[in-house]
Formats: C-alpha cells, sequence, structure tokens
C-alpha cells in the first residue's frame, strides 16, 4: 500500500535532519549548589537597605451643608451659602531612595506634592522627619533630606540607564500598598515609551516588574545592584499591576540630584530655541530619509542656540550626543538630561545628507521681561495677571518655547475672567480682532475700545473664541 503524502513528507524530513539532531534529548540532576541555587537575594541584601517608605500628609478644608435636603439643593445645588467648614487630612504613602549618606532621598514629586509633613521610615523601621529640598513637577522627582546623627546612610549608586536593553533583569523595590518593603523581579520590557501622559518629559523604561500602588518614588535595579530607574507609574485598568509599568530613567534623577548638590531649589534646564515633531513616513519618504527618524524642525527661535548652529525649519534633528531622538518628547527628556553650559553634538539631516553641529546649550533667556501686569475694569480680562511670552517663562508653563506674545500668569477667584473661565497658561491672540503682542498692546487695546468685546484665546493648540457684551 502506498504511503499518503504527508508521512513520505515527514519520513523525508526526518532522514536530512543531522545526526545531532536525531540523538535524544539527555537530561541530569543537577551536580552542584550553585546550578541549584539561583537567587537574586545578594543584589537585595545591597540595594534594600537604601530603599524607604515616604509618608505625606496634608490637611484640607471642605464646606459641608448643614442640611442635606433635595430641595436646598435644587435651589444652590451643591454649593450652600451656609455651610459649615470642615477640615480632612489626606495621607499619602510612596517609596523613596538614599543616594547619599547624608540623609538625601530622591522620591516621585506626586508622592509629596502639596505636603504639610512628610516622613521617611527606613528599611530597619526608624522613623525621621524629611525637609523637602526640592520639587519639580515637570519631571515628576522630588528631594528629600533627612538627618540621622553621626551616621552615615547606607545608599543605592546609581547605574547609567542609557546602557540598558530590552531583556535585561530588573527588580523593584518599594512599598506597595503599605504593606512592608517589597522585592518583584522582571525584565526590561521597552525603553524611550513616550506618549503615556505621565509627565511633560516622557522616555520611560517599561518593565514587567509588579509596580503597585506605594511603589511610587522606589527603586528599579539592575543586575548590578545600581539605580536604573524611579518606579512612576502603572498602566491598569483595575488599580493593580498587569505587567506594565514605567520608571524615571537614572538620567533625569542625575540631574536633580546635580542641582541639590550645588545649593539649588530648582532645576535649569537648558534651551535649544526649536520646536518640532516626530518624521512619519510620507515625511521620511519625502526628504530622502532612510526611515521614518528624528524631529522635523517647525520653528526655530532668533538668537537661540539652534539658530547660532545654522539649524533651520525643515531640518530633522536625528540624534545628541549619538542618542537617536523619535519624537519631540524623546527631544525634551535628552535635554533634560543635560547641563546649562554644556556643548552637545547634532546630528542634522539637512538638503538630503546628515551632518554634525555642536550646540552650546544655555539657560532660557528672560528676555522681553515678563512686566507681569493685573487687569481691571468692565473687561472679559478684569482679573486676570498676565504678562510677556519668553522662553523662560513659556517653560515655566509647558508652552512652546518659541511662542511670543501675552499669557495669562493668574486669575483672581470671583472675577470677571475667572467668570469666562480662563486659567493659567492661557495665550491671549487677539482682542477685537487686534492681535496682541504685549503687555502695552493690550493695554492700549483696552483703554481704547469699548464692548462688545471679542475674546481669543489659545489653549492647548486650538483657539477659544468669546464674545462678552
Amino acid at each position: 500500500m502506498s504511503r499518503p503524502w504527508f508521512a513520505i513528507l515527514a519520513i523525508g524530513l526526518i532522514a536530512t535532519l543531522p545526526a545531532a539532531a536525531q540523538q535524544p534529548v539527555v537530561t541530569r540532576v543537577p551536580t552542584g549548589r550553585a546550578e541549584i541555587h539561583l537567587t537574586f537575594a545578594p543584589i537585595v541584601k545591597e540595594a534594600g537597605p537604601a530603599v524607604v517608605n515616604v509618608y505625606s500628609r496634608r490637611v484640607v478644608t471642605t464646606r459641608a451643608p448643614i442640611f442635606n435636603d433635595a430641595l436646598l439643593r435644587q435651589f444652590f445645588g451643591n454649593v450652600f451659602p451656609f455651610a459649615v467648614p470642615r477640615q480632612r487630612v489626606l495621607n499619602s504613602l510612596g517609596s523613596g531612595v538614599i543616594l547619599d549618606p547624608s540623609g538625601l532621598i530622591v522620591t516621585n514629586d506626586h508622592v509629596i506634592k502639596d505636603a504639610e509633613e512628610i516622613s521617611v521610615v527606613l528599611s530597619d523601621r526608624r522613623e525621621f522627619p524629611a525637609k523637602l529640598l526640592l520639587a519639580d513637577e515637570h519631571l515628576d522627582l522630588a528631594v528629600l533630606k533627612i538627618n540621622v546623627p553621626g551616621q552615615k546612610l547606607p545608599v543605592l549608586p546609581i547605574g547609567d540607564s542609557d546602557k540598558l536593553e530590552v531583556g535585561d533583569l530588573v527588580l523593584a523595590i518599594g512599598n506597595p500598598f503599605g504593606i512592608g518593603q517589597t522585592v518583584t523581579s522582571g525584565i526590561v520590557s521597552g525603553l524611550a515609551r513616550t506618549g503615556t501622559g505621565i509627565s511633560e518629559f516622557g522616555s520611560f523604561i517599561q518593565t514587567d516588574a509588579a509596580i503597585n500602588p506605594g511603589n511610587s518614588g522606589g527603586a528599579l535595579v539592575d543586575m548590578d545592584g545600581k539605580l536604573v530607574g524611579i518606579n512612576t507609574a502603572i498602566f491598569s485598568e483595575s488599580g493593580g499591576s498587569v505587567g506594565i509599568g514605567f520608571a524615571i530613567p537614572s538620567g533625569l534623577v542625575r540631574t536633580v540630584l546635580y542641582a541639590v548638590e550645588h545649593g539649588e531649589h530648582a532645576v535649569h534646564r537648558p534651551w535649544l530655541g526649536l520646536i518640532g515633531q516626530g518624521v512619519n513616513a510620507d515625511e521620511a519618504r519625502t526628504l530622502g530619509l532612510p526611515r521614518p527618524d528624528g524631529i522635523m524642525v517647525e520653528d526655530v527661535a532668533a538668537d537661540s542656540p539652534a539658530t547660532r548652529a545654522g539649524i533651520t525649519k525643515g531640518d530633522v534633528i536625528l540624534a545628541i550626543d549619538g542618542h537617536a531622538i523619535e519624537d519631540s518628547e524623546g527631544l525634551r527628556f535628552r535635554l533634560a538630561t543635560l547641563r546649562v553650559g554644556s556643548a552637545v553634538q547634532l546630528a542634522v539631516w539637512h538638503d538630503g545628507r546628515t551632518r554634525t553641529v555642536v550646540v552650546t546649550l544655555v539657560a532660557p533667556p528672560e528676555r522681553p521681561p515678563r512686566n507681569i501686569t493685573l487687569l481691571t475694569g468692565r473687561q472679559p480680562l478684569a482679573g486676570a495677571s498676565v504678562g510677556n511670552l519668553n522662553p523662560a517663562f513659556a517653560e515655566e508653563l509647558d508652552l512652546p518655547e518659541t511662542r511670543r506674545g501675552v499669557v495669562i500668569d493668574a486669575v483672581e477667584p470671583d472675577s470677571i475672567a475667572a467668570r469666562l473661565g480662563l486659567r493659567r497658561g492661557d495665550i491671549v491672540a487677539s482682542l477685537n480682532f487686534s492681535a496682541v503682542g504685549n503687555v502695552a498692546a493690550l493695554r492700549g487695546i483696552l483703554a481704547t475700545r469699548r464692548p462688545p468685546w471679542t475674546l481669543a484665546i489659545e489653549r492647548g493648540g486650538k483657539t477659544l473664541a468669546i464674545t462678552v457684551r
């Protein structure tokens, strides 16, 4: 009887296998302790004592109604004219990492945000009050200081997050759910993750090491026992770990630590003076790029480091000091790891070829002066404090660093501007169809025009039109 075709094929495949592949797999019992006793314990013993618990406390005042009556709610909604103020204590739990034996500790800004009291509990359960030295909301990092007289605290050395590769083993150490110090293991699942919405300076390390509430501010440690990231957030629909966690790379940790060690109370990020967007596939083909990489320059500020280096609109920034740039968040992250005054090499795609330019980074300038002015009178901006946009002001408000004009710095409660929904960071584009270039021009329009008022506000890349009669 003839064999079916698949049997003949199988016989043919077996016949063509090399002799070694046809040998049966031999299994054996491990012959030594080293083969069966694989453990992360030595790394944890070194790193664990440098990871602490961070507790913050703040008091908030709420106004509770005297009467919880449906008829009153019909007339007043949830705002009662006769409400009793009550105070409520909010507690926050997180983790931190000791980076200096004198007691310098780094954690997330969101762990200690608006805290009135901060306490740090060491791994040996001793508790100390902590002083806030630096908090950067944009980086989501903060530095605390505790005093332990006559003792040098254990520290976790800072590693190089740029040397991480996808697949590297890492440990996450922190205090999830307040149950005590916990260690989880995993791998680096991704690098330079942007577009997460976690903070304004993306490029996160993604890991599948379990990270849960309370882990924020804790350590992500490599197999050399060095800090490569600060555990910051998770992606989860349930609130628990699903294997997608994000850590701030240690490159940014060095930045905030450098600022504190030099007596600064804020991180001074360098200014390049350009804005751009990631290159898509169609743009890459048009530009002759081998693949869609880099940032296409959309605007360059006058008298900026980018202008002095000859960078123009339409150029593509491919790399900074050899580190590939894929999108605008990646560019901001890479700049945030550098220091004012440093010279960096930029790989720029220009006229169909790559050229290298050297740029000396500077601090964002305060030109023109802000000239903060409180506006009054019967007009739609009454109660708003406005100022002239400059690079330093734009960075502070997270606005495009090349944008100029007039921006709202603050809005007084119960003012006309507040009732119209105006807020800090809104750009006054025009008033009564006249462009507003600076505070002086805005005041001139207010002094010479009369109602009705037509106000154009830029917010989040969109223009809002408001008419007040």
